[in-house]
C-alpha cells in the first residue's frame, strides 16, 4: 500500500515510517520543513508538503495514497481544546479524501474516551461520546465519517515512551526539575498506562492493513503504573525529595497539568491483542525511566 503518514516526522510517526517500509509499504510523509523533508528522504519515504492549519493540503496526500495514518497532533497542552478542534478538521479533510472508496483512514485518540466507569479500565468496546475531554471531538469526527461510508478505525494512546520521551511523563520530569522535588497526588495509586514507541508503531502498522472498519484499538502494552511509582523513579533519577500533594497544593505546583495529576487512565488492550495478534515486546516505562538520562 501506499500510504499518507501525517505526524510523519514526529516521535511515534517516526518510528511508524520504518516499520510501514519494512512489511513493504510506500510512505508518503506530511512535513512542513526543509528539515522534515530531508529527514524523509533518508529514512525512504517520499515527502509531502503541508500542515495541520491547511485542511486542503491534508485531502491532497489522501487523495495520493492508498490508505491514511492520521498521527499527528498539536501537543501544546495549553491551548488543548483549540488543538483537538483543529484535529476534527484534519480527520473531516482526509476523510472526505477518501470517500466513496474503502481505503482506509486510522485516526488516533485518548484512552480516556473509553472508560465506563470511575475506577474502571478503559476499553476498546466503550466510547464515551459525553466525555467531557476535547479529544472527544476526533473520534466523533470519525464517527460522523464512518457513518457515511468512510472506512475508519481508531488507535487510542497511552503514554509512549522509549529512554527520551513519555507522553506526560515527560512534562513532569520538567515540572520536578524545575521545582526541585518530584510530586504526586494524594496516595499516588492513580494509574498511568503505557507502551514502548516500536510496539506502537507495529501496532499502527497492523491496523491499517487490517482495514476494519468502526473499529477501535488499544495501544496498551502496560495497563497500569501507579503515579507513585513514577515519582520515584523520577525523584532517584533528578536526585530530589517524592512528595505528596494535597487536591489543594497540586495545581500551584502542577500549573495546567494538574488536571491529570490526579486523573486515573489505565487501560486494557485485551481486544486489540486478540483482534490483531499485537503482542508488544519492547522495555517498560519504569525501565526506559531508569535507563533515561536525567544529565540533559
Amino acid at each position: 500500500m501506499r500510504i499518507f503518514l501525517t505526524g510523519a516526522t514526529g516521535f511515534v510517526g517516526s518510528a511508524i515510517v520504518p516499520e510501514l517500509i519494512e512489511a513493504g509499504h510506500q510512505v508518503l510523509g506530511l512535513t512542513r520543513s526543509d528539515a522534515g523533508a530531508a529527514a524523509l528522504v533518508a529514512a525512504g519515504a517520499a515527502v509531502h508538503r503541508g500542515t495541520l492549519e491547511d485542511p486542503a493540503s491534508l485531502a491532497a496526500g489522501a487523495a495520493e495514497a492508498d490508505g491514511v495514518i492520521h498521527c499527528a497532533f498539536d501537543h501544546d497542552f495549553s491551548n488543548f481544546v483549540a488543538n483537538c478542534e483543529k484535529d476534527r478538521r484534519a480527520i473531516e479533510a482526509l476523510g472526505a479524501a477518501l470517500a466513496k472508496s474503502d481505503r482506509p483512514l486510522v485516526i488516533t485518540s485518548g484512552l480516556g474516551l473509553g472508560i465506563a466507569g470511575h475506577g474502571q479500565p478503559a476499553t476498546e468496546d466503550v466510547f464515551n461520546a459525553n466525555h467531557p475531554n476535547p479529544r472527544v471531538a476526533s473520534e466523533l469526527a470519525g464517527a460522523a465519517l464512518l457513518a457515511s461510508g468512510v472506512n475508519v478505525s481508531v488507535v487510542r494512546l497511552p503514554q509512549v515512551h522509549d529512554t527520551t520521551r513519555q507522553g506526560l511523563i515527560t512534562i513532569f520530569v520538567a515540572i520536578a526539575r524545575e521545582k526541585g522535588v518530584s510530586a504526586y497526588q494524594g496516595d499516588g495509586l492513580n494509574r498511568l498506562s503505557a507502551a514502548h514507541v516500536s510496539d506502537v508503531a507495529r501496532l499502527y502498522r497492523l491496523v491499517v492493513e487490517k482495514r476494519e472498519p468502526g473499529a477501535r484499538y488499544h495501544a496498551v502494552a502496560e495497563e497500569g503504573i501507579a503515579v507513585k511509582d513514577i515519582a520515584a523513579v523520577l525523584g532517584r533519577g533528578l536526585n530530589v525529595p517524592v512528595v505528596s500533594l494535597t487536591p489543594e497544593e497540586a495545581p500551584g505546583h502542577f500549573g495546567w497539568m494538574s488536571a491529570f495529576a490526579g486523573m486515573d487512565l489505565s487501560a486494557s488492550s485485551a481486544l486489540t491483542r486478540a483482534a490483531l495478534n499485537w503482542h508488544p515486546t519492547g522495555p517498560g516505562l519504569i525501565s526506559d525511566l531508569e535507563a533515561m538520562n536525567y544529565a540533559v
